[in-house]
């Protein structure tokens, strides 16, 4: 029998990490990822591209 997920909702909360709490082990524990503004506009649009596929998928069942 397949299950079908009628709704999918995701939160995230997003701090930068705290020097105090960062993993010495982890060598890039301080680093943090910076997108540039076509960066940003390319994820964006992918996003979007993404759920208005899946939009049109379940406009045609």
């Amino acid at each position: 029998m397949p299950v079908v997920i009628k709704e999918l909702v995701i939160t995230a909360t997003v701090d930068a990490p705290a020097l105090a709490a960062a993993d010495a082990d982890t060598p890039a524990a301080d680093a943090a990822l910076v997108l540039t503004r076509p960066q940003t506009q390319r994820l964006v649009q992918s996003c979007v591209a993404q759920v208005l596929a899946v939009l049109r998928e379940q406009a045609e069942r």
